[in-house]
């Protein structure tokens, strides 16, 4: 199972945890309610059996809704205008109610008591419609909530929420800096319209590889991705070199898709660096977590080396001796360079596959 996967399986686990949630509180909150106005409650009412209902109302929304938000809609719906995502949620959820309260009814009605099943129904609407509100809210939250992990990350998402980098830290990480090769041309040849499609379509073709091995999309920046890993993810079993291959493969896995859409196969060509950075948010308007330090610049520039000595991957000697023992790949030496823009020279190296 990729990780891309276990990321949705551990929304929709959220997902189902908070709505078991939302179900305890809206329990007790009717409790306090119906002590409140009623003084002495109504000699049917039960908290457990309240809680149960509930709490088996969550469940089951969560369990369908929770599943369709995470696997259906963000996953069919990530390309089409948002109100087309908030129409389907709409009607999906309207479904998903009235199949939760004839449930309700059913078993309220002729199961326990051996009412009929539509004045029974109607004995509920009140509180159902209640209920129908209440769900509304948490529903729209889930689904704005998911929006926005999509937007920042889910791993930048969380940092945000906890505050982690309110205060600048300095952190080490490495970053791999990867662009399609003659992308000026290439644009040139399909159209401003049809080149967008295509860097979309590899955009999101690499994500899968990149997070199988547990790197963070940073930001696109034209025809470039800027991909960064906590520094003990990124060494472990060289995740940051083995990434890039794994994203040739899976480009060339794809290449029927590309051939037949564009007339062509994107290349790409990257460059590996790692090192200390201050990692913080800036913005009033738009917040975001931006890495700043000499290590971006100096990968930056690496990745220029690769079109100029015509090779596809280059990292740099001091990750490559952080990585101890690097096997799979052999590593040409590319002499010591002084980058453009730097004092400092940089001994680099080249990579390919055993």
């Amino acid at each position: 199972m990729n990780k891309a996967t276990l990321q949705k399986l551990q929304q929709f686990k959220v997902i189902v945890i908070a709505w078991l949630i939302i179900g305890f509180f809206i329990t007790v909150y009717d409790h306090l309610v119906l002590l409140t106005h009623h003084g002495a409650r109504a000699a049917s009412y039960s908290f457990g059996l309240s809680l149960g209902t509930n709490l088996g109302v969550a469940l089951t929304g969560a369990l369908i809704g929770g599943y369709f938000l995470v696997f259906y809609i963000n996953v069919r719906y990530q390309d089409r205008p948002y109100g087309h995502t908030i129409a389907a949620v709409f009607i999906s959820f309207i479904l998903i109610i009235l199949f939760i309260a004839t449930i309700i009814g059913i078993i309220a009605g002729p199961v326990l008591t051996g009412a009929p099943l539509l004045p029974t129904m109607l004995q509920m609407a009140p509180r159902s419609l209640k209920n129908l509100l209440v769900w509304s809210l948490v529903v729209s939250t889930t689904q704005l909530l998911l929006q926005v992990n999509s937007k920042f990350g889910q791993r930048a998402f969380l940092d945000i929420i906890r505050g982690k980098y309110n205060t600048p830290k300095s952190e080490k990480r490495i970053f791999m800096f990867l662009d399609i090769n003659s992308s000026t041309t290439i644009a040139e040849q399909l159209g401003d319209e049809a080149y967008h499609n295509l860097l979309k379509d590899f955009f999101a073709d690499i994500t899968t590889p990149i997070l199988d091995n547990s790197g963070e999309i940073y930001q696109y920046v034209g025809d470039e991705v800027v991909i960064a890993w906590n520094y003990d993810n990124g060494k472990e079993n060289t995740h940051c070199l083995k990434c890039f291959f794994d994203i040739k493969l899976y480009i060339q896995q794809k290449k029927e898709k590309y051939l037949s859409r564009y007339g062509l196969v994107p290349s790409f060509k990257a460059g590996i660096h790692c090192g200390q950075v201050i990692a913080g948010e800036v913005g009033i308007i738009k917040r975001d977590i931006t890495y700043s330090g000499d290590v971006l610049n100096t990968t930056s520039r690496i990745l220029s080396k690769c079109g100029e000595l015509n090779e596809e991957v280059i990292a740099s000697s001091d990750l490559l001796e952080e990585l101890y023992a690097v096997t799979g790949y052999i590593t040409k030496p590319l002499g010591v360079i002084k980058l453009r823009g730097k004092t400092q020279e940089v001994a680099l190296n080249a990579l390919t596959p055993a």
